[in-house]
């Protein structure tokens, strides 16, 4: 038995919340504001984003409203809502947007987390998947995760991340996230500066997949990817982070330095095998 925190989404009683809250659920159960409990169904999660999406029956009492994430400030007042322990129900704490933008690592090997907002409104074990929200009431992300050896260190999930995988898990039951088939090392300065590369950042090709796209158009092993669409990529910016706007059958444009030379290389993404 396990619990976490969520929010209404739309008038068919699709509620969110994080993946880890489901993860190895069999049976779910909402509980409202007001105490009353609805039989929930899953209808998708996906570990990449950390992002869930149940289902009760309607109406439902209330819906959230979805607030812009992008126009977002360091600074900016923000409550987190939600359950501490599962025990001490509709909870809020206040803090500011402490930046945007942060990837954090999965400690067990799992999917990094992308384009987080940290924050400093206190949350807890069981506050996971609960909003956001701006002193407008407008949901801005989803909490996911803090960092338990640090103070006022904590992370949501962005609202437009969020509103795009749970449109396709309502949609699909699954995200398709794009294929490259590339085996990338990220560089960091060091790097850059014992090998002399001619670049400022980037991700090296350690290895190319058979059959994949880039293998189809030509990438090698000992490239170095710089940008997507002309977006850089490298220490601020990752891979899977760039592409996460894109969808399988999109044609991008790699960037690519070669040498001393640099070229700009079309492929088709494909759909990430499910072995990947």
């Amino acid at each position: 038995t396990g619990s976490g925190s969520g929010f209404i989404l739309d008038e068919d009683g699709h509620v969110v919340t994080n993946q880890h809250v489901v993860e190895g659920g069999v049976e779910f159960l909402v509980v409202l504001e007001d105490g009353r409990e609805l039989p929930a169904t899953l209808v998708g999660a996906d570990a990449n984003s950390d992002v869930a999406v149940l289902k009760v029956e309607s109406p439902v009492p209330a819906v959230a409203r979805i607030g812009n994430s992008d126009s977002l400030l360091p600074g900016q007042e923000v409550l987190a809502i939600g359950s501490p322990l599962g025990t001490f129900t509709n909870t809020v704490t206040e803090g500011i947007v402490s930046a945007l933008g942060r990837t954090v690592p999965d400690d067990a090997g799992g999917p990094e987390l992308l384009n987080l907002i940290q924050h400093d409104a206190a949350i807890n074990p069981g506050n996971s998947g609960g909003p956001l929200v701006t002193l407008a009431g407008e949901v801005v992300g989803i909490n996911t995760l803090g960092i338990i050896d640090a103070q006022g260190l904590f992370f949501a999930v962005p609202a437009k991340t969020v509103t795009r995988v749970a449109n396709e898990l309502i949609a699909e039951g699954a995200v398709d996230y794009p294929y490259l088939g590339l085996q990338l090392v990220p560089l960091d300065d060091a790097i850059i500066a014992q090998w002399a590369l001619p670049v400022e950042e980037g991700f090296y090709v350690q290895g190319v997949v058979a059959g994949s796209p880039s293998d189809a158009a030509g990438l090698q092993v000992g490239d170095i990817v710089t940008a997507i669409d002309l977006e850089r990529v490298g220490e601020r910016q990752s891979m899977v982070g760039a592409l996460f706007q894109y969808k399988p059958g999109d044609t991008v444009q790699l960037t690519v330095q070669r040498g001393l030379n640099s070229m700009r290389i079309e492929l088709a993404l494909a759909e990430r095998p499910g072995d990947v």
